[in-house]
């Protein structure tokens, strides 16, 4: 029996010990700041669609209205209303896009060969570098892909007129774009 009161008395500190330490832990804990609940701006809508018709009107976002000139406010970087974005897709309409990023401002086809020559494609990719009609507005890359009969290809940036001419008709499709457009809104 004395050996039940040594014990339970241990258990007894133990326990008082014990429900201290759990205090002293639980009383000093907090949320961290990082998973603290951030205070909701009450003007900003709680509905999705009304936070995205409110970001419409703000011209934060893209509308399809907004896109085909149903509303003139609204300034894209490298959307329709920039004649370089235009003018670089409209000559190169003929060869299939797989990269078309607006925001990025890149372009770049696909692997392109007339019917003359099977084992000979030209991949081109055009970068935006700034919104003004200038020469250093936006770079050309071509790259080609020669094949040989066993299907070993060869790919190699090239330096030749394709690559100059393609800049050059670009920057003068977009002038003429820009003159257009400043002519229809006078």
């Amino acid at each position: 029996m004395n050996f039940f009161i040594k014990n339970y008395s241990k258990v007894k500190i133990f326990s008082s010990y014990f429900l201290i330490f759990l205090f002293l832990v639980t009383s000093s804990c907090s949320v961290p700041k990082f998973a603290q609940p951030k205070k909701v701006d009450p003007s900003i809508p709680v509905d999705a669609k009304q936070r995205a018709r409110k970001n419409i009107e703000e011209g934060r976002g893209v509308s399809l209205k907004g896109a085909f000139g149903g509303r003139k406010g609204t300034n894209y970087e490298f959307s329709t209303s920039n004649p370089l974005w235009r003018a670089s897709l409209e000559i190169i309409d003929f060869m299939p896009l797989t990269t078309v990023d607006y925001s990025g401002g890149i372009i770049i086809t696909d692997w392109y060969n007339d019917s003359n020559n099977a084992n000979d494609s030209i991949k081109i990719t055009v970068r935006f570098l700034s919104t003004e009609i200038q020469s250093n507005s936006i770079k050309v890359i071509v790259h080609n892909k020669k094949c040989k009969t066993n299907e070993v290809c060869s790919i190699n940036e090239i330096d030749s007129n394709i690559k100059f001419e393609l800049q050059r008709s670009i920057l003068a499709k977009a002038a003429t774009l820009e003159l257009e457009s400043k002519k229809s809104k006078k």
